[in-house]
């Protein structure tokens, strides 16, 4: 069982980018999944996430509008489509799987309930 997450990189202000996450050894449809950031001296922050119904999402409130979170199922893979990027989202992106339904709320994705975890990609927005 592995995620792993990819798609981060250097770029300007007001550029896109587009993280993905992909599964190997389970189906990620059947999992809620997660993304999360974490910036140097900042505690582990909730992006985004997406119930394994694929039909409830959460966004936190920084990357509302902003940032869009997706699947494909063919794939086995999760994206998140990331506009408008600003220096503030400079950290490292982590995606993460959980078996609960309730890990994604409208609280938002809860650390604790994903059990599988990607290794992180990083991204940088300076000018």
């Amino acid at each position: 069982v592995q995620l792993q997450a990819s798609g981060g990189g250097l770029v300007q202000p007001g550029d896109s980018l587009r993280l993905s996450c992909a599964a190997s050894g389970f189906t990620l449809d059947y999992y809620s999944i997660g993304w999360f950031r974490q910036a140097p001296g900042k505690e582990r922050e909730g992006v985004s996430c997406s119930r394994n119904n694929a039909r409830s999402t959460y966004y936190a409130d920084s990357v509302k509008g902003r940032f869009t979170i997706s699947r494909d199922s063919a794939k086995n893979a999760v994206y998140l489509q990331m506009n408008s990027l600003q220096p503030e989202d400079t950290a490292v992106y982590y995606c993460a799987a959980a078996q609960s339904f309730t890990a994604c709320s409208i609280a938002g994705p809860n650390g604790p309930d994903f059990g599988y975890w990607g290794q992180g990609t990083q991204v940088t927005v300076s000018s």
